[in-house]
């Protein structure tokens, strides 16, 4: 199911007196569209350097925080 479909089949179960809600979000994700612009070179330079860079490992948080020296508690305010 595609997420036009899952959307259409979410705004069915909706009750009509709340519609207002999901056409003025619709409205105004709609104003947020633009239109895809093709890469330029800067942008095919920084996407080539970025995967020459990422050599397909993953690393979790936990080993991040570990490896700086970090804990969960860091990250809090």
């Amino acid at each position: 199911m595609s997420n036009k479909e899952r959307a259409l089949q979410i705004i069915d179960t909706i009750p009509e007196n709340k519609m207002i809600f999901v056409v003025e979000m619709l409205t105004g994700i709609q104003g947020l569209l633009v239109e895809e612009v093709e890469p330029d070179e800067w942008d095919l330079e920084m996407i080539n350097a970025a995967e020459k860079e990422n050599d397909g490992t993953v690393i979790s948080l936990e080993d991040m925080l570990k490896k700086d020296g970090l804990t969960y508690a860091d990250l809090q305010d």
